[in-house]
């Protein structure tokens, strides 16, 4: 199976936070900037698998700065390493004051997503390619996040098994 270019399923999608995305005091909830997240490494996965993908597991999520009504939410997203079905995408979230022009980092988030066949079983997507010396980082990176996660994994099968 031929790789795949990083670039070649980022993507980068904005909304317009409205009313109906926030609590009474104008701030807008973290779960829907954690949907929007969610659904954006999402459409990667998918690009990238040309299958279906599902939300294997997210690892942690801090909120840096708060987000308001009105606010540009902008979310970059991009493959970071691909093993045989699992995909781990990056997540980069901006708010942008639309009056001020202010951009404020709001959250990072890295997913694990896992390619599906038409049964609804795990198959094969293709390697990822690389390029850039940014994206070799990411990509080493994210091969190391990927051992931790084996490792809590395991040892959470070992202690259920007890």
């Amino acid at each position: 199976m031929e790789g795949k270019r990083v670039k070649g399923s980022s993507v980068t999608i904005s909304y317009v936070m409205m009313p109906e995305d926030a609590n009474p005091a104008g701030n807008v909830h973290g779960g829907i900037i954690m949907k929007h997240i969610d659904m954006t490494a999402g459409v990667v996965a998918i690009r990238h698998a040309r299958n279906n993908a599902v939300t294997a597991s997210i690892d942690s999520l801090v909120f840096h700065y708060p987000v308001f009504i009105g606010d540009l939410l902008t979310l970059r997203a991009s493959l970071n390493m691909v093993a045989r079905s699992s995909m781990e995408i990056g997540v980069r979230v901006e708010a942008e004051n639309l009056f001020t022009g202010e951009v404020r980092h709001t959250a990072s988030a890295y997913l694990t997503f896992v390619a599906l066949d038409r049964n609804g079983r795990p198959t094969t997507v293709p390697p990822l390619t690389p390029e850039t010396d940014e994206e070799k980082r990411r990509n080493r990176e994210a091969l190391q996040r990927r051992e931790i996660r084996l490792v809590a994994k395991n040892q959470k099968t070992a202690e259920n098994k007890k």
